[in-house]
This record gives structure tokens, sequence and C-alpha cells, in this order.
């Protein structure tokens, strides 16, 4: 059976804790936190993004995040706490379901770059 972006949205979001910027600040000073930005690079280049983030776009998130593969970014670690973020929410909650999947634990989604209220870097 087809599964519609509206599906997999709810699974995603159903899957993937929403936290505030607030509950989201609390977590990177704790330490130990990877903030992954899946925008596009353009996007990122036009607005910024949150100190401290990695922008690896959606499309590449799967062979950053995975050790066997070639193209691995050592950023990423089952053990840290990986909070995503994009325009909006919506790739964000597909990413977190995502890296859900592929075994990360503690995966959250703080929404979209809008929402932001802490330190940001050009």
């Amino acid at each position: 059976m087809a599964t519609s972006v509206k599906q997999m949205l709810e699974a995603a979001n159903a899957a993937v804790p929403k936290i505030t910027s607030e509950q989201a600040a609390e977590m990177i000073n704790k330490g130990n936190t990877l903030v992954v930005d899946v925008r596009d690079a353009p996007e990122v280049a036009a607005s910024g993004k949150i100190a401290g983030a990695v922008n690896v776009s959606r499309g590449m998130l799967e062979f950053r995040a995975d050790p066997e593969s070639p193209y691995h970014d050592k950023a990423f670690d089952k053990g840290k706490t990986v909070i995503l973020y994009c325009a909006t929410g919506g790739r964000s909650a597909l990413a977190g379901k995502l890296l859900k999947d592929m075994g990360y634990e503690n995966v959250y989604n703080v929404g979209g770059f809008k929402d932001w209220t802490g330190a940001v870097e050009k």
C-alpha cells in the first residue's frame, strides 16, 4: 500500500519528540549533543544556522549518519543526543524518524529555524 507524505509525517511526529527552543538549549548546554540542520545549503547561507550545528541536507543524512558509509561524518555518534531542525519542522521530523530507524535513540525535533531563540552563526 502506498504511503502519503501526511502519513509519513504523522509516523515521524509520533516517533520523534518535539521540543521547544528552550528545551533544546538546555540539552545543548549539558553537552554530548549534536545539532543537525537538515536544510539545503542555500537556505543555510541565506539565514545562518544554530550556533554549533552541522548542516547535512536531508538527502545526505543516511550517508553521514551511517558509520559504514564512506561519507560518514564523525560528529554522528549513536551515544549522543541528536537535535534536528529545518525550515518549518517537516524535514526534521522525517530525518528524526530515519535516525531512530538507524538505531539512534535520543533524537528530538526542535522544528523550524524560525522558532529558534538562541545563538545563530552565519
